[in-house]
């Protein structure tokens, strides 16, 4: 274990042996930190915090503190860490709860560039790329593979779907739709067809995402009512998994989704 003797750590936190705890970084009670995972100078962790293994944090990230939620009252919750997440320079992480999640996840293989923010309950997936300034309210869920442009913030309670792009300064108060570029401020915020380009770079293959256009044309271009347009697509065979993911996401929404 290398640990910088300016840190300061509390005896009840664990700490990987082969963790790097570098200078001025404060590790409150109670926290977890896996094996190689790293933290730079004047990184401040809470309790009740579990670190996966090999994160690394930038200088001046604030990791598990209270909720910024007037109805939280000092309860014991808290923050989870998968493994291989990279987090940036001055990012914050709220932990959960009691009326919401009570825990505030996020997954593995992550990176939160400067300053963006996670707030408590949220539930973050993995392979995610949060980009400078990313704002995330509380209760908010971003699923695996999708991207938060700089400078946009998510309303509370709403998704982000999976593989879902939200362009910079975008302002979310619906749902943002998986595999489709979300672009916009509030009610002024709308769809710019399927994310081609980065589901390619992900792998999805071309057919599915040939069969993501022609349910986005039926779902958004046709005239049809949201309910029709559904409808349509349910008469139809899609061999693409990723279709019937978009349609379960827009039947499963309570906030509404970007149109």
């Amino acid at each position: 274990m290398t640990i910088h003797p300016s840190a300061i750590i509390d005896p009840t936190a664990e700490i990987d042996s082969q963790a790097m705890i570098g200078p001025f970084c404060t590790i409150g009670p109670e926290v977890k930190i896996g094996a190689l995972t790293r933290l730079d100078a004047y990184v401040y962790i809470r309790g009740w915090t579990t670190i996966g293994q090999r994160c690394h944090f930038f200088p001046n990230c604030v990791v598990g503190t209270d909720a910024q939620d007037l109805k939280y009252k000092g309860e014991r919750t808290f923050l989870q860490i998968g493994d291989d997440n990279m987090f940036r320079e001055f990012v914050t992480l709220n932990r959960g709860t009691p009326g919401g999640h009570v825990t505030t996840t996020i997954g593995s293989r992550n990176l939160l560039m400067a300053y963006s923010h996670v707030a408590h309950d949220s539930q973050v997936g993995s392979d995610i790329i949060m980009a400078n300034a990313a704002t995330l309210a509380g209760h908010v869920s971003v699923a695996d593979h999708s991207t938060v442009g700089a400078f946009s913030a998510i309303h509370q309670f709403c998704r982000v779907g999976l593989h879902a792009f939200i362009g910079g300064f975008s302002v979310i108060t619906r749902d943002a739709l998986p595999y489709i570029k979300t672009v916009g401020n509030r009610n002024g915020a709308q769809i710019y067809g399927i994310n081609s380009i980065g589901l390619n770079r992900k792998g999805i293959p071309p057919q599915s995402i040939e069969q993501l256009k022609q349910a986005y044309r039926i779902l958004f271009r046709s005239q049809l009512n949201a309910g029709d347009a559904l409808a349509k697509l349910r008469e139809r065979e899609w061999s693409a998994p990723e279709v019937a993911t978009l349609i379960e996401f827009i039947e499963t929404s309570a906030r509404g989704f970007i149109r």
